[in-house]
């Protein structure tokens, strides 16, 4: 799989293989250097060294040969499912669950519940898109494993591709109640901060990035706990990955429970522990890619984000 960058103005030199480790989610520095070994690694077009230090202009481009998954069984998984025929399905996806099978994860996902729900015996509809691949069949969007909520999994390629349209152009109706620490100023507010993957931390989503993307969120304020917390309702206008989170977390209020933006501060409540981030998709509305009927869907969250807000309220 051939990606490439290029080094933005005001970035600091230091070490190629340092650099790039720090801006792929998926390759260790080691990866990185092995790559480079290969001859698999080009700065300005050119085989580099793992010791050159890059520069603000210089392009970067790499080769990462696309490993061979295991094979993808279905799992007896149990699923909540909202709606299903023949195009798609609709559904709540737990927290703690992983949606897609990768590396440290190729069981135990949503996709594994997926493939054993439609191809068990007496399916009605036994179909699953393969635009998204095969670690990935069917999926158009994702949640992150600690959030909980509306998912829309397409069953054909026509359904996928609407469905993609339409997450793209923005129409898809989305509505998320978060759980953050503090009492937010006013009552409404937006965040518009273009964000990215970390220069410093490759598994975390930040500002200070070399590939920023636009990304904007809209939140109303629906209940407020004195001074130690505030329930919103987020309306993401884009969807980048940890964007809720990053957002939130740069007004100084990240989500309870999220430990990777906010610390260990904010996964305590009244003595008690929080073990995921408080975020839940609870709405999700679009037109059937179809029919072209607008369905919607909404659940409440889960027990665990209730159990944090009856201690709040007590406090």
């Amino acid at each position: 799989m051939n990606q490439n960058l290029t080094i933005s103005a005001g970035e600091t030199p230091k070490r190629l293989d340092l650099f790039l480790s720090n801006h792929t989610a998926d390759l260790s520095r080691a990866a990185v250097q092995r790559l480079i070994e290969k001859g698999a690694v080009t700065v300005n077009g050119k085989p580099a060294k793992a010791s050159l230090k890059i520069r603000p202009g210089d392009e970067i481009a790499w080769d990462v040969p696309k490993a061979a998954p295991l094979e993808i069984a279905g799992e007896a998984i149990p699923l909540e499912v909202l709606f299903e025929d023949e195009a798609l399905l609709v559904l709540n996806k737990p927290a703690g669950i992983v949606v897609h099978p990768a590396p440290g994860h190729w069981s135990g996902t949503l996709v594994n519940a997926l493939l054993h729900h439609l191809q068990r015996p007496g399916a009605e509809w036994p179909n699953l898109s393969g635009i998204g691949g095969r670690e990935r069949p069917g999926l158009v969007h994702r949640l992150d494993k600690g959030t909980s909520g509306v998912m829309v999994i397409a069953k054909t390629d026509a359904a996928h591709q609407g469905l993609s349209k339409q997450f793209k152009d923005h129409s898809i109706h989305r509505v998320y109640q978060a759980l953050v620490l503090g009492s937010i100023k006013g009552k409404t507010g937006r965040v518009d901060l273009a964000i990215g993957r970390d220069t410093k931390d490759r598994k975390k989503i930040s500002v200070r990035t070399t590939s920023p993307r636009q990304a904007v969120t809209e939140f109303v304020v629906v209940e407020r706990f004195g001074k130690a917390a505030t329930l919103v309702e987020v309306r993401p206008q884009t969807g980048r990955t940890h964007q809720i989170r990053v957002h939130l977390a740069s007004l100084g209020h990240p989500l309870l429970g999220d430990d990777a933006y906010g610390g260990r501060k904010v996964c305590l409540v009244n003595e008690g522990s929080i073990d995921r981030p408080m975020l839940h998709a609870c709405t999700l509305g679009f037109k059937h890619p179809t029919t072209g009927s607008h369905l919607e869907y909404s659940v409440p969250p889960p027990q665990d984000m209730e159990n944090v807000l009856q201690t709040l309220r007590m406090l």
